[in-house]
């Protein structure tokens, strides 16, 4: 148990437990929720890469040779609850999430292209500055395992598309 400050001044006391955390981690992944899809009509035009088998020959050269310019989803969900710990300095998450890659043929058939296991090491710091709250987010170690899909499609080159991910953080604001 930790004691609360005695308030000298109007201030905002906000306490999260682990054990709350958490639970509502549970809750959330048991209930199916923590899954987006994702489809190439969802993207902004003007974003720098497409759910397109053309933009994804970066990653996977044969994709493109066996579907051209087909539009393709992304299926993101968690493997396994997320875990979240807490520590006098910082908010540490541990997430366990999949992503993986179907291109769409013109009669709507979805055919797997790959599969990405995500593992991400997160810690948030919370400052205060002037009266103004914010805090700093890193990343550790988020691509792991890849798989190849069906129909012989060769495992996409991953370091490429770390290198994406981090990118794709930055634009969102996640240094």
């Amino acid at each position: 148990p930790t004691a609360l400050p005695t308030a000298q001044e109007p201030m905002l006391l906000l306490a999260v437990t682990e054990f709350v955390a958490n639970s509502a981690a549970f809750t959330y992944f048991a209930a199916g929720v923590l899954r987006k899809n994702i489809s190439s009509d969802m993207l902004p035009r003007r974003f720098p890469l497409q759910l397109r088998t053309k933009s994804m020959g970066l990653f996977s050269p044969q994709l493109q040779q066996h579907y051209p310019d087909h539009p393709m989803e992304l299926h993101l969900s968690a493997r396994r609850q997320p875990l979240l710990s807490c520590h006098p300095d910082a908010l540490h998450g541990a997430f366990f999430g999949s992503a993986e890659a179907f291109v769409v043929l013109p009669n709507a058939t979805r055919v797997p292209a790959f599969l990405l296991n995500i593992d991400a090491n997160v810690t948030g710091k919370p400052t205060i500055t002037r009266n103004r709250l914010g805090g700093t987010v890193s990343l550790k170690g988020p691509l792991r395992r890849p798989r190849a899909g069906l129909r012989g499609l060769p495992v996409p080159q991953v370091k490429r598309l770390e290198t994406l991910l981090k990118f794709g953080l930055w634009l969102f604001g996640v240094p």
